[in-house]
C-alpha cells in the first residue's frame, strides 16, 4: 500500500507539476534547444533553468529544487565526494577543446611548448589544465616547469589572443572558433587523450545528473533520458533552428556557433556504457591535481538502474 501510495504521489509530482533541469548557461543550450523552446515533445512536464555559476547550480542542487543536472564531469563527481545527492545517468559531451596558436608560432609536436605559456579557461583543474599537463607528461615535458600555464575566462582569452598577447591557448568551442582569424588550430585535445589513454569516446566532458528522490525512480529517468535524447537528434536535424535557439539565448553570433558545431561532439552515452571513460578521466584528475579531486568516486556516483 504504502509503494503504491508513493507511485501515486510520484506521478502527480511529474504529470502534475514537472521535473526541473539546470543546465550550464553556454554551449550546451544546443542538445536541449529543442526541449527550452518546446520544439520537442515530452512524456513528463518539464522546466528548464540556466546556471551561470558553480555556485548557483550547487544551490539549485542542495535546496532540493532540482531533479536533473547537466554538469561538468569533474563537478558532479566533486559534489558527489562532499555527500551531495548526485548520480551520473549519462555523458553527452565529448569533443570541444583544442589547442590554438598563433599563425608564426611552428609546432613540431608536444617539444615545441618547452619554454612557452599555455592559457586555458578558468582556472587549474578544468578539463583543458588537466588533459595538457597529462599529455606534456606524457611526452616528456614538467608542467608548471618546462611548460607555464596562465588561466582566463574564455572571453579574455580570445580576446588577448586576437590582441597578439597570447601565443597558445588550449580553449573550448565555441571561443576556438572565434580565435581563427588570428591563429590556427594545432591540436585536437580529444584525439590525443585517445591516443593516448587507450579509450575511445573522447574527453567525458558534461553529463547528466539525477538528484535526489527521483534516484529511487527508474522509470522517471528513462522517461527524462528519452526526452534528452530526442531533444539531442532533433538539435543536429534542425542545426539552424536550434543555433538560433542558441545564439538568441546567448547572444553570440549563429554563425560562429553553427561553424563551431564542426569540431564539438554532442553523443548521449549513457553511465553503464561509458564507466571507464569516465574514471579512466577522474583517475587522472586524482593523479595530476589532488587537491581538486582527492579521491575518485565509488560504483554508487553511476546511476546504471
Amino acid at each position: 500500500m504504502k509503494k503504491f501510495v508513493s507511485i501515486i504521489l510520484l506521478l502527480t509530482v511529474i504529470f502534475g507539476f514537472g521535473v526541473t533541469l539546470i543546465n550550464p548557461f553556454g554551449p550546451t543550450i544546443f542538445p536541449v534547444a529543442g526541449l527550452l523552446n518546446k520544439e520537442v515533445k515530452t512524456d513528463i512536464a518539464l522546466d528548464i533553468k540556466l546556471w551561470k555559476t558553480m555556485d548557483e547550480a550547487t544551490a539549485y542542487i542542495v535546496s532540493k529544487k532540482v531533479n536533473f543536472a547537466a554538469l561538468p564531469i569533474t563537478f558532479g563527481a566533486t559534489l558527489y565526494n562532499k555527500g551531495v545527492d548526485v548520480r551520473l545517468v549519462g555523458v553527452y559531451s565529448w569533443r570541444l577543446f583544442y589547442v590554438v596558436a598563433s599563425a608564426d608560432f611552428e609546432f613540431k609536436g608536444f617539444q615545441s611548448f618547452k619554454g612557452e605559456k599555455i592559457y586555458t579557461a578558468h582556472g587549474r583543474g578544468q578539463t583543458a589544465d588537466i588533459v595538457m599537463r597529462y599529455l606534456l607528461v606524457k611526452n616528456g615535458l614538467e608542467p608548471d616547469k618546462d611548460v607555464t600555464f596562465a588561466y582566463a575566462q574564455p572571453q579574455e582569452i580570445v580576446s588577448l589572443f586576437n590582441s597578439g598577447k597570447i601565443k597558445v591557448a588550449a580553449i573550448p568551442e565555441p571561443f576556438v572558433t572565434m580565435t581563427l582569424s588570428k591563429g590556427k588550430i594545432i591540436l585536437d585535445l580529444q584525439d590525443e587523450w585517445n591516443k593516448a589513454s587507450g579509450l575511445k569516446y573522447g574527453i567525458p566532458i558534461t553529463g547528466i545528473f539525477v538528484t535526489g528522490k527521483l534516484v529511487d525512480y527508474p522509470q522517471t529517468v528513462r522517461l527524462f533520458e528519452k526526452s534528452f535524447k530526442e531533444s539531442l537528434s532533433w538539435a543536429y536535424k534542425n542545426i539552424d533552428r536550434a543555433v538560433e535557439i542558441t545564439s538568441s539565448q546567448l547572444g553570440m553570433p549563429a554563425n560562429v556557433l553553427k561553424t563551431s558545431l564542426q569540431r564539438s561532439q554532442y553523443n548521449y552515452v549513457s553511465a553503464a556504457d561509458c564507466k571507464d571513460e569516465v574514471l579512466s578521466y577522474l583517475r587522472k584528475l586524482n593523479e595530476l591535481y589532488p587537491e581538486g579531486m582527492p579521491k575518485v568516486p565509488d560504483e554508487k556516483f553511476f546511476y546504471t538502474k
